[in-house]
């Protein structure tokens, strides 16, 4: 057996003494993996290669992440070999300075680099921050008189951020170093205060001068973002360092881990169920049907299976829109049109908390809660609007605006309501003075006319953010909206959208998906950036009327439809080896359709087949 090339003698390899001893070994020539290797210095003495603008580039990054490691001497090396330069000298010198608290000489090299500077006023700004750190460590050694030098006569005189100024003359009150770290939020003397220190000073130097701290790591880290946006199936939270992820490949994301195999069916109705909405902590699953009752499912958080809580009865015209309150703890439930009552159930006692029902004349099909959890608006299309309290009281109340869905935004104030104008409004129910209306608005709680459409809006969502809005408009399909620039973002494509209301959703880690139904029967998912659904989920028989995507497990899924089965949706089980899976191609576009989708415990005459759309 042979080690490096060279004939081993009794399972010994021969060593010279010479390289025992840390010398040179002699010139001879030896086999590495089967690559031959000369020594450095004859490597040295051949005419250098001469590099690109780009290659120097790479080798400076990867001398600087070598240096990073503490491989010094190899660093050196590939700097001496390639003819680059890692850092400007005076850089380096004033590297060297700074870490060891020498802040005169540090100073003095500092006015060296100044020419080398792309701004005028970075070389102030450094000398800021030097003295900064001197006079911070002076507080922290007890040398008051020094520090105070330090501030009359080296930090006031730059006339630079005298606030800052002010507020580092008030530590010279503090009585403990503890107490100084703890006001400064500064990390004492030593090396980390320092490193932190030159990194801010790096900013102020140009790359050809000194590399940015880190430079390849946040190359390589920006590299792996711009996969996993591309990246169209990406869906897993935890991923958020480069240790976590291979460089070695292409960050592609296994289409088997998105929601594509229906996992549960849940059959507790005997109707066409309406809609469907998770709870904000993921925990539950509220259905409502046509059957007149609300069925609230326990959500297991490691199975992901759901299991029946309770049942609520009692919704005459049956129950179509759901609206969960912020803590999770009321439900209400709207009914369709002819329906002029709403239902306010306390889910964990499972107790009428009020009915509430003004005239029977009165339509109200949605509601939306406050974030405090005590009021909610409702309306409905005959023309009735109001807000409400826990107990039922009508808090304010305006007639004529018709309306078809509501979300109230996060600032507690502004409620989002689309009407039968093929528009959707903010109405400001705290505010009702003049400075917030709309040039084009003559009511004075209409705050903002914030999005048209051409055609009827039947229901809208709107992102954790606020600033996106998800639209189902009649015979158009699924739209998204910008709400602050006010512009149509995107048009989703593949689903289709009558006269029904058709309820959609975002979902996904950082919301990064879109799901709606359809009346084909099926369920449409698309990326939040992309036009072209990735996914199309069959297994329904009739009209898929709502989809719900679980706010904390990203790779859940829930739809309801008129063939009175709620879906769950999961991504395929471990050993699930079929590659009968619904994806998109990104290069044409291409999507492959599952139908039939049962998990195994279901039995029917139904079997699995793979369509092209």
């Amino acid at each position: 057996m042979q080690s490096n090339g060279s004939p081993t003698h009794n399972g010994d390899a021969q060593t010279s003494s010479s390289a025992q001893n840390g010398a040179e070994p002699e010139p001879s020539a030896s086999s590495s993996n089967g690559v031959e290797v000369t020594q450095v210095a004859e490597g040295l003495e051949k005419a250098k290669v001469v590099l690109s603008r780009s290659d120097e580039d790479i080798v400076r990054l990867i001398g600087q992440h070598l240096n990073g490691l503490g491989l010094h001497r190899t660093a050196e090396l590939l700097m001496a070999e390639s003819g680059c330069r890692l850092e400007h000298p005076s850089a380096a010198k004033f590297r060297e300075l700074v870490m060891a608290g020498e802040w005169e000489q540090a100073e003095e090299v500092l006015s060296e680099l100044k020419s080398l500077l792309d701004k005028p006023q970075a070389a102030l700004k450094m000398k800021f921050l030097l003295l900064e750190q001197k006079y911070l460590e002076y507080l922290e050694d007890g040398q008051v008189i020094e520090a105070l030098y330090c501030l009359r006569n080296e930090l006031t005189p730059l006339k630079f951020n005298t606030e800052r100024v002010h507020q580092l003359s008030g530590y010279i009150m503090c009585s403990t170093a503890e107490e100084l770290r703890e006001r400064a939020e500064w990390e004492g003397k030593g090396p980390k205060s320092r490193a932190k220190l030159m990194e801010k000073l790096q900013a102020y130097m140009p790359p050809s001068v000194m590399l940015p701290p880190r430079r390849l790591q946040t190359l390589l880290s920006q590299a792996i973002e711009l996969q996993k946006e591309r990246c169209p199936y990406h869906n897993t939270k935890n991923e958020d360092s480069l240790q976590n992820m291979s460089l070695l490949l292409d960050h592609v994301c296994s289409r088997k881990q998105f929601p594509c195999r229906t996992r549960q069916i849940l059959s507790e109705h005997c109707d066409e169920v309406w809609f469907c909405k998770f709870s904000n902590d993921g925990t539950k699953l509220a259905t409502g049907s046509k059957d007149s009752t609300l069925n609230v499912y326990e959500v297991n958080q490691i199975t992901q299976e759901a299991k029946l809580l309770r049942t609520f009865e009692g919704h005459q015209y049956g129950v179509s829109y759901l609206s969960w309150s912020p803590d999770d703890v009321y439900l209400i439930a709207c009914g369709p049109e002819e329906c002029s009552e709403l239902w306010v159930w306390n889910v964990q006692t499972g107790e009428l908390r009020v009915k509430v029902s003004q005239s029977p004349e009165d339509s109200l099909t949605s509601a939306a809660w406050n974030i405090d959890c005590k009021r909610f608006v409702c309306g409905g299309t005959r023309g009735q609007f109001y807000q409400c309290d826990l107990d039922g009281n009508v808090m304010d109340s305006w007639e004529g605006v018709r309306v078809q869905c509501l979300q109230y935004k996060k600032d507690g104030k502004t409620v989002l309501a689309s009407d039968t104008h093929h528009r959707i409004r903010g109405y400001n129910f705290e505010e009702l003075s003049d400075h917030n209306l709309d040039p084009m608005a003559q009511d004075p709680w209409i705050v903002d006319n914030k999005i048209v459409e051409d055609h009827p809006i039947m229901s809208f969502s709107v992102d954790d953010s606020g600033r996106l809005a998800l639209l189902n408009v009649a015979t158009q399909g699924v739209h998204l909206w910008d709400l602050q620039d006010k512009v149509l973002v995107r048009k989703y494509q593949g689903v289709t959208q009558g006269f029904y209301t058709i309820h959609s959703c975002f979902g996904g880690v950082n919301q990064d998906f879109v799901a709606s139904g359809s009346e084909d029967n099926k369920v449409y998912v698309w990326h939040l950036k992309r036009e072209l659904p990735i996914a199309v989920l069959a297994g329904h028989t009739r009209t898929v009327n709502c989809v719900t995507w679980n706010p904390q497990i990203p790779g859940m899924l829930a739809s309801a439809s008129d063939d009175g089965t709620v879906r769950l949706w999961g991504p395929a089980s471990a050993d699930d080896e079929s590659d009968d899976l619904p994806c998109l191609s990104p290069l044409d576009g291409t999507v492959r359709v599952l139908e039939k989708d049962k998990p195994a415990a279901e039995s029917d005459d139904s079997t699995d087949t793979d369509d092209e759309v």
